[in-house]
Parts: structure tokens; sequence; C-alpha cells
């Protein structure tokens, strides 16, 4: 099963992994509270975030070009909730694609690749 954001196969063509970033409760030291306290206070959980990192791998320089403005083309404002599906078929639904790093060269042999890190999120909705 290939990876997916939006049914879109971005990162398909070269290898790829992804990982979750840090999970638990966001903190707040209470030094800077007013008046400064000793102790830490838990603001509530972080928002699920899902990182996707690889390289794009195509035949030409022109080609590459077309991957990587396929992949920013997902950029959104405001981000558009989509699902996001790994290679072993693990879903996480409502993620919002929220940040995309480039490497900083172009790998060039055979075939031309860059390195990249794609960023998720799962925003927390928050009453109004």
């Amino acid at each position: 099963m290939p990876s997916s954001f939006k049914s879109l196969n971005l990162f398909g063509s070269g290898p790829h992994r992804f990982a979750l970033a840090r999970q638990g409760q966001a903190l707040a030291s209470e030094l800077f509270s007013s008046p400064p306290n000793s102790g830490t206070r838990y603001l509530g959980l972080v928002e699920l975030q899902v990182i996707v990192k690889g390289s794009l791998v195509a035949a030409t320089e022109t080609d590459l070009w077309t991957l990587r403005d396929a992949v920013t083309a997902q950029l959104l404002d405001p981000p558009s909730p989509g699902t996001l599906i790994d290679l072993h078929g693990r879903t996480w639904t409502d993620m919002s694609f929220v940040g995309f790093i480039a490497g900083d060269r172009t790998d060039r042999g055979r075939v031309v690749s860059l390195e990249y890190e794609a960023r998720f999120v799962k925003f927390r909705e928050y009453p109004q």
C-alpha cells in the first residue's frame, strides 16, 4: 500500500519514513508566571504531529521540481485537513500539512534526488 495524503501519492517517488513527534503534556514553568513560583504547570496534551522524512527521486531536474511543487502545493492557508496514510496502512484522520523543509542540495547520479521533511498536525478544536 503506498503512502498518501488526501489520496495523493506525494512521497512515493523515493524512500520515506513516518515518525510521531513528542506526545504528552505541554508544560510551562511557574517561574515565569506572575507572581513567580517554583514548579511546573501542565497545559494539556500537545497536538498530534506526524513527520515524514525521505527523498524525492526523479529522472531529471525538471521532474524533481515537478515532484517538489506537487508536495508544496498542498501547503494551504488556512490548512485543509485530510487523511494521512503511511506505507503500512496506518491512518491518521484530520491531519493538516503545515511544513516542508527541503534539503540543502540536490543529489545527482543516475537519478536526481532531494531530501525533505514534511510535518503534519492534528489541530485541537477549541470552543469559541
